[in-house]
């Protein structure tokens, strides 16, 4: 199942065809967490096609409930009409909303301003970077094979945001520093590890069960935040005690393998090598993230940490992903408890 849903999203990073329209049902479930940061607060879609977008809807239509100040979204013109053109705007728009006029709590037409874009909308451009600069929280689903640019950009203008990704992202080495720092971190994520996009354009390999009509199932996405939420601060709680038999020590790394999130001992205070999937998990008074093992980490990660890792070039890592008993193993993220940390 894992495999079927990578393999569309390695399609959509080829082939650049990035339209996964949300589910209204998903941005109101990971929403619903958030809605204290929104009041008096100026939220940019800067990736959506506002006939189409469940964002533009969610804003528009709770927009006195957040208490939102202004709402504006942006609609990419594609260049190749043939592909997608039934699906973006004849132009680039960007369209503001202010807020009811008329008593009825419904976004009517004459309610929302449209305006023209001169260029095709790219997040990118000067036009759309001046209304990035306006926003306080940029909510959206970004293009996939765009998503290190998106962020970078987020990071410079020093935006709030919310953003969906793939959970692979974690360990790409622009991003990783940013989760190690605590400048980004997961939400609450997707039912299933895994979300239902609304796209006509690609064939839904999902089994007969977990089909829906019109979509495409898409394993491994979660959502990117740098927005407080009462998770990061729940500890996960320990009960498993440290054993060399069930911990076996890395070849390439002074770090001991724990195959699952659930398995960290509560007895052990060195570095553990974690799947990626713990920082869905992860409290950042409980533990510290040393650093991560992949296929990009002697390339990205500073000589000390390297050196304080103990890392030695195995001829199977593959650029430094954990090696065990002479087997590569799936990207980790290293760990360490925090001596302060309540559960410790």
């Amino acid at each position: 199942m894992a495999k079927a849903g990578n393999k569309c999203l390695e399609t959509a990073k080829k082939q650049k065809k990035d339209e996964f329209y949300t589910q209204l049902s998903d941005i109101e479930r990971e929403l619903r967490h958030y809605e204290h940061h929104f009041r008096g607060k100026t939220v940019l879609c800067n990736c959506d096609d506002p006939r189409k977008s469940n964002f533009f809807h969610y804003f528009s239509h709770k927009f006195e409930d957040l208490g939102l100040k202004r709402l504006i979204t942006t609609c990419y013109k594609n260049q190749d009409r043939d592909l997608f053109s039934h699906n973006d705007c004849e132009e680039a728009i960007w369209l503001e909303y202010t807020g009811d006029k008329n008593g009825n709590r419904i976004p009517d037409p004459e309610e929302i301003g449209i305006r023209p874009l001169k260029g095709d909308g790219d997040f990118r451009s000067e036009e759309c970077i001046e209304l990035l600069k306006q926003a306080d929280i940029v909510v959206t689903n970004p293009p996939f094979s765009l998503f290190r640019e998106y962020v970078a950009q987020l990071i410079e203008y020093k935006k709030k945001f919310l953003i969906i990704g793939n959970q692979n992202a974690i360990t790409y080495k622009e991003i990783f520093p940013l989760i190690k720092d605590n400048k980004l971190w997961l939400g609450y994520g997707f039912k299933g590890n895994a979300g239902h996009f609304i796209n006509e354009h690609y064939e839904d390999y999902a089994v007969a069960d977990d089909h829906k009509e019109g979509m495409i199932r898409v394993s491994g996405v979660t959502w990117f935040t740098n927005l407080e939420i009462p998770k990061r601060n729940e500890e996960l709680i320990l009960y498993r005690k440290y054993n060399p038999e069930d911990y076996p020590k890395y070849d390439n790394y002074d770090a001991i393998e724990v195959s699952k999130t659930a398995d960290i001992p509560e007895d052990y205070n060195g570095v553990m090598g974690v799947p990626i999937t713990f920082m869905d998990k992860h409290c950042p008074e409980q533990f510290e993230i040393v650093w991560q093992a992949s296929g990009n980490t002697r390339a990205s990660a500073p000589e000390a940490v390297l050196s304080e890792l103990k890392y030695e070039r195995h001829k199977d890592d593959r650029g430094g992903c954990g090696v065990v008993n002479g087997k590569r193993v799936y990207g980790r993220i290293f760990i360490r408890k925090r001596k302060s940390c309540k559960s410790c």
